[in-house]
């Protein structure tokens, strides 16, 4: 993986650190980082997104602390085995969370289940384009 792989905005909310933790997470649950793999070094991250020094450490602190990486002093950061079962698990109750949410107020619409359907694809579609 090199720097190129995560886009930095200064212009959003989202803190840098969170930045950084966000998307080398979705490239470990994506399978695009395998378990083992090695990361790149903490400052030589920074030194390629021209980002702290302290900002990198953090992020790569918070992923240890979820259990993505793992830190071997003198060898680096690598990718640590993930469960990805308990991952889809943790992801699907938020869906079915949502999904009832949507359905809710899908009804107090008076909307069908079809319009809700139809609805669904077609933004599927778009998200496709």
């Amino acid at each position: 993986m090199n720097a190129l792989d995560i886009i930095i905005s200064n212009t959003g909310e989202q803190p840098i650190y969170e930045q950084i933790y966000t998307q080398i997470r979705k490239l470990i649950i994506a399978g695009r980082l395998k378990e083992g793999d090695l990361l790149p070094s903490i400052r030589g991250l920074a030194k390629d997104l021209r980002i702290s020094v302290i900002t990198t450490k953090r992020a790569y602190e918070e992923l240890e602390r979820e259990g993505f990486i793992y830190t071997v002093t003198g060898k680096g950061s690598f990718v640590a085995k993930k469960n990805v079962e308990l991952i889809r698990e943790e992801n699907l109750k938020k869906i079915e969370s949502r999904i009832a949410e949507i359905y809710e107020l899908a009804q107090s619409c008076e909307m069908s289940r079809q319009e809700l359907w139809e609805l669904f694809t077609l933004m599927g579609e778009e998200e496709a384009d």
